[in-house]
């Protein structure tokens, strides 16, 4: 059976991958090899995700697929940004910080906001293909669900009445942003 490592310490986002990527590869986590996550330096969600999956190909010979993937929120300057882990992990959590988000949004008109996905896989002879996929919709009132992970409970993609962290699991992994990501990626490969 073909091997993949899913470049993520991130849970929740190794199931969805996981879960995306075809059943005829064993889908394998970094922590299996004791290997820590790279320093995230770049200013770009591509760059960071082009930065794990060569990271991560160092440690492995078969496959990697890794992802940087965030809440942009406009009225924010698109804060936080590749910076929305970063922001979880200053606040203490992911629910303090979207506390802080909900706060800074108090009296601001535009709730617009947009997730996304820069997924990039890298093979074993060094072939790295990077895809994006973004989702738009607009930050709730306050924090609604209890499903998904991340910033799930306060965005609510557009044309939907429910947030990510209301949705259940199948829907949201139908139309979400590493889904749509994910999409472009098979276009170009076998995964």
């Amino acid at each position: 059976m073909k091997k993949i490592l899913i470049g993520t310490h991130n849970g929740g986002k190794f199931k969805e991958i996981a879960s995306l990527v075809s059943k005829k590869f064993r889908k394998i986590s970094p922590v299996r090899f004791k290997i820590r996550s790279p320093k995230e330096t770049g200013k770009t969600f591509k760059s960071n995700s082009k930065l794990k999956a060569n990271f991560f190909s160092k440690f492995v010979n078969f496959p990697v697929i890794s992802d940087d993937s965030g809440l942009c929120i406009k009225s924010l300057n698109n804060a936080p940004g590749v910076y929305s882990a970063r922001l979880a992990k200053k606040k203490g959590s992911f629910n303090n910080a979207m506390k802080y988000i909900l706060k800074k949004l108090n009296n601001k008109k535009n709730r617009s906001a947009f997730f996304v996905c820069s997924l990039t896989y890298k093979s074993e002879n060094n072939k790295v293909i990077n895809v994006q996929g973004k989702i738009y919709g607009t930050i709730s009132k306050k924090i609604l669900g209890k499903n998904g992970f991340g910033y799930d409970p306060i965005f609510i993609p557009n044309s939907y009445n429910e947030t990510f962290g209301q949705m259940k699991k199948i829907k949201k992994m139908k139309i979400d942003h590493r889904y749509l990501a994910f999409k472009k990626l098979k276009k170009k490969i076998n995964i």
